[in-house]
């Protein structure tokens, strides 16, 4: 099956080529199309709020009216579709980036998810339950972030908060900056380092963060196409592309907290 992949994506023009550089590694290669919900007019420039501001921007944009009004953008129906964005997702709670999915599904009529479940079902695939956060976020939304982890049963061990700013900065973050961030957020009691932002491009540095930290680095990018795949029903392994898209293995746990 090759399925085609729909994303519902916050910011035009800032990390979608890191989604279409993924796809495009995978044998066969994927079908990609993304539609955009719509910011509130009325909060003017996402960079000029402060962080209540900001965290209630995101809120707003990931309502479940927002993303099923957008879904309707998308140019061809999808076969799965997921809402690429993390903060938008885990803002809402675990029942909440639910109730996204579960409004997405019901109005296309195909599987759904969000990055933020795909990180939940990415972490049960691995069978960890503590992590590290290499966070783009303010500490605030840091632990927002790992409040939502853990009422999914997920520890986080160690954080690290870059309080980077908005999409379009993050869009131009190199590998070195990104491994920075990554490896200042490894601890040793962490089982994975998870990079919750789907503005970077980390798909050209998948194997060569996980070859520096020895563990699994599950990027926003990575976790949200393999769970899309999983939905879908279509296998895809690849070397490379770090741990989520290498051969199947053993010691992996059905997938129960991301539903």
């Amino acid at each position: 099956m090759n399925p085609r992949l729909g994303l519902l994506y916050p910011t035009r023009d800032c990390g979608e080529d890191d989604f279409a550089d993924l796809c495009r590694r995978l044998d066969p290669a994927i079908d990609l199309d993304f539609a955009y919900p719509e910011w509130d007019p009325g909060i003017g420039d996402v960079e000029d709020l402060d962080a209540a501001g900001q965290a209630a921007a995101v809120r707003a944009l990931g309502a479940p009216e927002s993303l099923t009004k957008a879904a309707d953008g998308f140019a061809v129906p999808p076969d799965v579709v997921s809402w690429a964005c993390s903060s938008c997702s885990f803002t809402h709670g675990l029942d909440g980036a639910r109730e996204q999915a579960d409004a997405l599904s019901a109005h296309l009529g195909v599987p759904a998810s969000s990055t933020s479940l795909a990180y939940l079902a990415a972490l049960d695939r691995l069978g960890v339950d503590r992590v590290a956060l290499a966070s783009v976020y303010h500490p605030d939304l840091t632990a927002v972030f790992a409040a939502f982890l853990a009422e999914a049963g997920v520890t986080t061990v160690h954080s690290v908060s870059a309080d980077a700013g908005s999409d379009r900065a993050l869009a131009t973050w190199d590998a070195d900056r990104i491994r920075d961030l990554a490896t200042a957020a490894d601890h040793g009691d962490a089982r994975a380092v998870l990079v919750p932002e789907t503005a970077l491009h980390t798909t050209p540095s998948l194997a060569e963060l996980e070859e520096r930290l020895g563990k699994p680095v599950l990027t926003a990018t990575a976790v949200t196409v393999r769970h899309a795949l999983d939905l879908a029903g279509a296998t895809r392994e690849r070397g490379g592309l770090g741990t989520l898209f290498a051969a199947t293995g053993d010691g992996r746990r059905p997938n129960s907290s991301a539903r």
